[in-house]
């Protein structure tokens, strides 16, 4: 017989099914014993009668047991229906059950309602916890995101590339960096996709990637990776940065709308609202946003002020975003765009959402003399950055370009307390799949 997925289950009724899946659930009730099983498509109840073949066998079965199951799908009494649940208005009457893998006890309680690990627990057990309906909810919501994010890009006549992992040199300041051995060289960890999706833009116009880039930085935040999946794009022939900021807004709100139409269900059990975002997200300078937190000016918000900000925000225009511009130009990257007017201040811009910093991005420097200019005042090696340069020596278009970070995406949609928490393996100062200290904050 041919495999049925358990979502499918509700167009048998009255037929004899197989599936194949887990026992989430196992109820001895003496003559009787009931199941919940699930695949990777839905879960279905499962009960097995006094007089079934597989009532010896059932009695045998654990949580976590890997079954192959042929049982009559029935339509449940009205007063046993359950609406809410996929599946609810049906069960499956076993008929025989075959063992593919046996499970041993479970370590800790796996039901959704008993479920209780501490976060440095639930990620030493990140192999078992990941069958977790809540973690599964987590991780469907930031694939989402990024399949999103990749259909919105390719809609708007983007060209997806894959920049690597290993290269011969930093392309952003700031952030310190993981070095590794290159066979007799020494290379780097990538930061960033920058450089590579610039020189790309002068060959294709429109490119995106997704990405993994490190950061060796030495903090042990609730909003900091050393490793995370970056969602960059960057895009030739605009006019301002406005073009930048506008096409990251539309990407954002495609993503909240897909967010929606296909995560209605996970978004339920995490007890999550999508944030809100008005027909036209409020822009502020940098100045301004100090001018409204009524504080002094300085480079950059601190994350209390970033928090502060988006409150004020959202209280004057019902916006859970909020767009900062105008930053200090020697804050930020030598390939930043200067303010033609104000020098001093950089036409790079920020995105932060209910209080936390989604995106970056904004207008880059095309014109190779002025390029070259801020490769000096930023004391870099022209020889470190040849290739790039060279792409901007033969022409290349005014341009600009954004980058989101899925997991903070996830972590602030959600209202996750740490961004581990949005991350199936996460990679910190303490941690590479087990703890290396126990000096943690997890």
């Amino acid at each position: 017989m041919e495999r049925t997925l358990i979502s499918e289950l509700g167009q048998k009724v009255g037929e004899v099914a197989l599936i194949k899946g887990w026992v989430s659930v196992r109820r001895d009730q003496g003559k009787m014993v009931f199941f919940d099983f699930r695949d990777r498509s839905s879960s279905v109840q499962g009960v097995v009668l006094p007089n079934s073949a597989a009532i010896e066998i059932a009695k045998e079965i654990r949580q976590e047991y890997v079954v192959s199951v042929e049982g009559k799908v029935n339509q449940r009494p009205e007063k046993n229906r359950n609406d809410k649940v996929q599946n609810g208005d049906i069960e499956l009457e076993v008929l025989q059950i075959t063992v593919l893998a046996k499970a041993e006890p479970l370590p800790f309680d796996m039901s959704l309602e008993g479920y209780n690990l501490e976060l440095t627990a639930e990620l030493d057990h990140r192999a078992l916890t990941l069958r977790h309906p809540r973690l599964q909810a987590i991780f469907k919501i930031q694939a989402t995101i990024i399949d999103s994010f990749r259909e919105y890009m390719k809609s708007q006549d983007f060209f997806e590339f894959q920049a690597p992992s290993i290269v011969p040199a930093v392309a952003e300041g700031g952030a310190e960096v993981f070095q590794v051995d290159y066979f007799d060289k020494k290379a780097y960890l990538s930061q960033s996709p920058q450089l590579y999706k610039q020189i790309v833009m002068t060959a294709f116009e429109r490119v995106f990637s997704v990405n993994k880039i490190f950061r060796a930085e030495p903090s042990a935040t609730t909003r900091h990776l050393t490793e995370v999946v970056s969602l960059d794009a960057e895009m030739g022939f605009i006019d301002s940065w406005h073009d930048v900021r506008d096409m990251s807004e539309a990407t954002v709100r495609h993503i909240l709308n897909e967010l929606g139409k296909k995560c209605a269900k996970e978004l339920e059990l995490m007890g999550a609202t999508l944030p809100q975002m008005i027909e036209n997200t409020p822009t502020l300078s940098l100045t301004e946003a100090f001018a409204k937190l009524q504080i002094p000016a300085d480079k950059d918000l601190n994350p209390e002020q970033e928090r502060k900000l988006c409150e004020v925000i959202k209280e004057e225009t019902g916006s859970d975003f909020v767009y900062i511009y105008g930053y200090p130009t020697r804050q930020k990257p030598f390939y930043v765009y200067p303010n033609p007017e104000e020098p001093e201040f950089n036409e790079g811009m920020d995105l932060l959402c209910r209080g936390v910093e989604w995106l970056s991005g904004g207008r880059r420097i095309n014109d190779y003399a002025q390029l070259m200019e801020h490769v000096q005042k930023w004391e870099m090696d022209p020889q470190k950055i040849e290739m790039f340069l060279e792409a901007f020596r033969y022409g290349a278009p005014p341009e600009g370009g954004f980058a989101f970070g899925s997991e903070r995406m996830t972590m602030q949609i959600l209202g996750l307390k740490n961004i581990r928490e949005a991350t199936m393996f996460p990679r910190d100062m303490n941690r590479i799949d087990g703890l290396l200290s126990q000096d943690t904050d997890e």
